[in-house]
Order: structure tokens, then C-alpha cells, then sequence
């Protein structure tokens, strides 16, 4: 009970602490001063200084994720340079990055999305340029041989079949698949499973890949906790100066627009509970864009946990075992989603039909002051209350910096959460047409 209370406490001082610092600087949302330059090469360097008792976090952020992967057969590289990033170069080999990663006590590791790709490690500030010294090297010259990649490219495979086992990923790629014709965003992040078995075969391509993504002006590099700016720039200077520009964007397809709904339904073959997925065309990520904010602020309204269907259908009636909404930010036009996990199969018409119930209601009825601008309040502050460490910061920025290419864009997507209004939440909720639906439900075996 007493560790409760104290870190009650610590969070009560730390929140009046960042609300303080919001109002000294003029109602800016972000917590903290930071500073940012560009290389001659391309490459962009934000350093977010923060009191955090000698730790810092470092993210390199690629804006490359699976929607670039345009080449017939060839999905799911940028998934497995994630995994091939960490094989190491001439000068500093798998074992030996390792082995001083270890020594530093660092927290390595990465992760892959439809639109980048992120590396990141939590350190102590005094390693920070020997840090800066091996994620240079890798960025620059990674270096691996052809049983090296087929090594890799068999443990893709494995962490594929592994996913086959989990039905939100087996649902994941039932949803994309359905929903888009053209698109990358047609294929799930770790690829097709053809493309996967045939990946030992494309050790020529993964250079080109290689060569063509991991580029300056296509990444982002974050630095935040105990560090000192001037000095950091000063080190990346150093360490990435060298790095030769090259990036090649790719031509992604544009996706025919969609004129009627779609359903699809996915057996599953082991035993879960029931899922629906609900999808509606949204809008490519523009933080000044009314529409999107105000969608995403309808998400939760709609469909967050305090919202009345999820009382209803949760609380009250027991349907569901979850309800959520997904209106994230994304590079391209990608899917609105509400997902429902529920008791049983019966319920699956029910549970449509109230979500569908829902949607006509918020298209034709205004949601009340209070209850937007309570949403707002949570909305910001949630914010700023993920950014109690470097790793949350510069971790909870990695997604928006890749949408957008930098933090700047943060304050004009709160200047226009600001201003949206309730006729504006019910104009977002009439972008939810039905000939932009995809519905899918994903049903169990009985075993």
C-alpha cells in the first residue's frame, strides 16, 4: 500500500510539474524543450534533454515500413531488416555488438510496422557516444554473408508460423487482405508466406533493399534524457557525417476507390473467443486535417471504455469481452476499425447491429459539450503523461515523427483538436459509408 501511495505521489508531482512547464510555454503541448538539426547528408536529429538521473534512450527511426514493398514477391523485407540489422558489420560483427551492448547494460532491441521502422536503445548517458559509434556503423555498413541472410530468413519463417497461432494476426491479414486490391497495405508486415519461404533466394535483393531504404534522408534519429544537445549534435556529426545519401522512394500503388462493403469471414482453426472487425476507407495522417482529428476523437466517443456501447455491451450485458477502437494516424489512406471480442458466436448479428446503431446515432445527433471537451482534457494529458521517461518519449514520438517527419507537427494536431466541435465529431461519424466498409469476423474451432 505504501508503494502505491508513493507513487501516487510521484505522479500527482510529476503531472503538476509538466502542467506548470505546459503553461510557461505559451499552451504548447509537448513537456519538453528540444532541438533539432539536419545534417548536410539528410539525416534529422532531434535531442529532447530531460531529467532522468543519468539514463537516456536513442531511436533511429526508418520511414520504411511494409507498404514499401512494391516488388511482385518480395514482401516483408523491411520486417526482416529488422532482424538482419542486428547481424553486425566488418568492424563490429554480430558477437562483438553484442557483447558491448551487454557490457553497457543497454536495452536493445527493434520492431516493424506497415509505415517504419524503429530501433531503439535505453542506455546510461555516459555510453551515449560509443552508442552513437555502433548504431552508425550498422546504419552505414552493415555487413552479412549468403548463409548468414538464409539463417535469418528460416527464423522469419518460424516467426511467422508462430503468428499463425495467435488469431488477431491470422485476423489482421484477413482484414488488410480483404480490404484493399492494389495497395501495399494489402499485405501484413511480415509478408506474404510465399515471399517468406522464398527469402533464403533473395540474398542480391536484400543489398538492394538495403542500399535503397537505409539512407539519411530517410531516417530520423531521437535522443532523449540526461544528454546535453550541443554535445550530441556534435558526436552524430561525427559518427554520421560519412553517411552517403541514396534513398529511393518506391512507387506505391494507389488504391481504387471502393464503391461497395465487403465481408469476410476466417475459421480459425484453434479455440478462441469470437471477433469482429469493423472497417470504414479513412484518410491519410494530416495533423491540421479536421476530419481526421475529429474521426479520432469519435473513435473513443463511440467506442472507447467510457463510451455507452461499451458499457452496454460490457458492463451491462456481458457480449463482449472487449471493445475497441483503431483510428490511428498512418503515411497513406488506410482502415477506421472497431474491434469486438465476444462470449459467443451468437451474439456476432447483435454486436453488429449495435456498432451499426451507434455510427447512425453520432451521424445524426451531437455529441454534448462536456462530454467533448472532457475527451479533449484526457486526450492531452494522457499525453503528457506518457512522457515520464526518454524510452516513453522518444518512443510514444517514433509513429508520429515517421507519419509526419518530425515532432513539430504535435502542436498543430492539438491546435486542431482545439477546435473541433460537436458538429464536427458528427460530420467525422458521416465518413463511416458503408461502400467504404470492410466487415470481417473471425470464429473458432471447437477444440
Amino acid at each position: 500500500m505504501l508503494s502505491k501511495i508513493i507513487h501516487f505521489i510521484g505522479v500527482v508531482i510529476f503531472m503538476t510539474a509538466l502542467t506548470s512547464n505546459l503553461q510557461a510555454k505559451d499552451g504548447k503541448i509537448f513537456p519538453y524543450e528540444y532541438k533539432v538539426k539536419t545534417l548536410e547528408n539528410g539525416l534529422k536529429v532531434y535531442v529532447i534533454p530531460m531529467e532522468s538521473e543519468g539514463l537516456a534512450s536513442y531511436y533511429t527511426i526508418v520511414r520504411t515500413g511494409s507498404v514499401d514493398e512494391v516488388e511482385e514477391g518480395k514482401s516483408g523485407f523491411a520486417h526482416f531488416f529488422e532482424h538482419m540489422m542486428f547481424r553486425g558489420t566488418k568492424k563490429y560483427p554480430k558477437t562483438v555488438y553484442d557483447s558491448i551492448v551487454v557490457s553497457l547494460g543497454a536495452d536493445a532491441n527493434a520492431y516493424t510496422t506497415d509505415d517504419y521502422t524503429c530501433y531503439h536503445l535505453n542506455i546510461a548517458s555516459e555510453d551515449l557516444e560509443k552508442v552513437i559509434d555502433i548504431e552508425s556503423e550498422r546504419f552505414q555498413n552493415l555487413y552479412y554473408k549468403e548463409p548468414d541472410f538464409q539463417t535469418e530468413a528460416g527464423a522469419v519463417y518460424g516467426e511467422y508460423r508462430k503468428n499463425l497461432t495467435v488469431p488477431f494476426r491470422n485476423l489482421w491479414e484477413k482484414i488488410k487482405g480483404t480490404a484493399f486490391d492494389v495497395h501495399t497495405y494489402k499485405h501484413s508486415t511480415i509478408g506474404y508466406e510465399k515471399d517468406i519461404i522464398d527469402m533464403p533466394n533473395q540474398y542480391e535483393f536484400s543489398k538492394d533493399f538495403y542500399s535503397r531504404f537505409y539512407r539519411p534522408e530517410n531516417c530520423v534519429i531521437v535522443v532523449a534524457g540526461d544528454v546535453d544537445s550541443d554535445k550530441t549534435f556534435a558526436m552524430i556529426e561525427k559518427y554520421y557525417k560519412s553517411w552517403e545519401k541514396g534513398y529511393q522512394k518506391p512507387n506505391i500503388p494507389t488504391e481504387p476507390v471502393q464503391t461497395a462493403p465487403r465481408r469476410s469471414t476466417l475459421n480459425y482453426a484453434g479455440k478462441t473467443n469470437p471477433i469482429l472487425a469493423v472497417g470504414f476507407k479513412g484518410e491519410a495522417f494530416d495533423p491540421a486535417n479536421k476530419n481526421i482529428i475529429a474521426t479520432q476523437l469519435l473513435g473513443d466517443l463511440a467506442f472507447g471504455s467510457n463510451s455507452k456501447l461499451y458499457k452496454k455491451l460490457y458492463v451491462n450485458e456481458g457480449k463482449v469481452i472487449a471493445l475497441e477502437p483503431s483510428f490511428d494516424m498512418n503515411r497513406f489512406q488506410f482502415l477506421w476499425l472497431i474491434y469486438a471480442v465476444l462470449q459467443t458466436d451468437k451474439d456476432l448479428n447483435y454486436v453488429e447491429k449495435e456498432i451499426d446503431n451507434t455510427i447512425k446515432k453520432y451521424q445524426t445527433e451531437l455529441v454534448s459539450e462536456t462530454e467533448l471537451s472532457n475527451l479533449k482534457k484526457k486526450k492531452k494529458y494522457s499525453f503528457i503523461m506518457d512522457m515520464d521517461t526518454p524510452d516513453a518519449t522518444a518512443g510514444s514520438m517514433a509513429r508520429f515523427i515517421a507519419i509526419t517527419g518530425g515532432i513539430e507537427g504535435i502542436e498543430t494536431m492539438f491546435q486542431t483538436m482545439e477546435k473541433i466541435t460537436p458538429e464536427d465529431i458528427r460530420n467525422a461519424a458521416k465518413l463511416l459509408k458503408n461502400e467504404t466498409r470492410t466487415t470481417v469476423t473471425l470464429i473458432g474451432g471447437s477444440n
